[in-house]
């Protein structure tokens, strides 16, 4: 057996701000803060490792089951690797051993995002992940520039924020749900239970409620766009939904441009976001946003063995 002078172990909780900063590292457009990482570690289907060496944490792997797919045995699976650590046996020492993890938990197919990229696309083809055909963009704007302007609010619609439902996020969730069952995807997912969303969306600890903009028709809920922030200078669009019924009608747009101006106006400096490649609607108002791509990511598949 080749020996490894990486140590694999469990997150820590005094991991997360290493965790935090080899997920993002050679990333700008990720927005991962210490606190997040800690948050997500206790969730019941998320698990974490670290790659520790001389104490430093240098690299982490995301994984665990697929919550909701209708398709049994699904994972997901992501490595990072702090960037003067690639290529040492890192990436590949996490690897195998979430693997191991995900099969004994009865995974059979893990799905990992990897970045577009000639060493991470050929990472992940040495070790066996296959790229399908599904792209994701991630995009770039300079909240310090002048934004688009608003567009004209209809009449009968009204702006508010998600800060306004904190004793009732449940209209918040319908919206969610119903926009969760058009996003391009190769898995078909059952709807996340409203408790789920609660704990997994709702109370993100870097799910910004105030600059999160929702839009309503006749008084009720019909769209929003989600924002994350890292509390300093960046922000994140987590998710824009707008319900089927009153699809068409610009309000998504009219949602994000909101929540945009306002993380202007609080000081933010710098917005991202990601988006499938086939996903032409959101990628066009974020064009007419002034989004400009920034980076890609694919989407690999690997049968695990047995």
């Amino acid at each position: 057996m080749t020996s490894t002078p990486y140590r694999i172990r469990p997150f820590a909780p005094t991991d997360a701000a290493d965790a935090a900063a080899a997920h993002r590292a050679g990333r700008p457009h990720l927005v991962t803060t210490p606190e997040v990482v800690s948050w997500q570690a206790e969730l019941p289907h998320y698990h974490l490792l670290v790659a520790e060496r001389a104490d430093r944490v240098v690299g982490t792997a995301r994984f665990g089951p697929v919550p909701d797919s209708t398709t049994p045995h699904q994972g997901f699976l992501n490595v990072s690797v702090l960037p003067e650590h690639r290529g040492t046996g890192a990436g590949t020492a996490l690897l195998a051993a979430a693997e191991r993890r995900l099969t004994a938990l009865g995974v059979r197919d893990a799905h990992s995002w990897v970045d577009d990229t000639p060493e991470a696309l050929g990472f992940a083809a040495a070790r066996g992940y296959r790229r399908s055909g599904r792209a994701g963009r991630f995009s770039g704007l300079d909240l310090t520039a002048p934004l688009t302007p608003l567009p004209p609010t209809p009449p009968g619609v009204e702006l508010r924020t998600a800060a306004d439902y904190l004793d009732d996020p449940y209209p918040i969730y319908l919206v969610d749900i119903d926009g969760t069952r058009a996003e391009p995807g190769d898995l078909v997912l059952d709807d996340q239970p409203y408790e789920g969303w609660l704990a997994e969306i709702w109370q993100r600890p870097d799910q910004d409620h105030t600059l999160t903009a929702v839009v309503l028709v006749d008084g009720e809920a019909v769209a929003f766009s989600a924002a994350q922030t890292d509390g300093h200078r960046t922000y994140w669009s987590a998710f824009t939904a707008t319900r089927s019924t009153h699809r068409g009608r610009g309000l998504a747009k009219l949602a994000k441009a909101h929540s945009l101006h306002r993380a202007k106006a609080r000081g933010l400096t710098a917005a991202y976001t990601q988006n499938d490649a086939g996903n032409a609607p959101m990628l066009a108002v974020n064009t007419w946003l002034g989004y400009r791509e920034c980076a890609a990511e694919w989407k690999h598949t690997r049968t695990l063995d047995a």
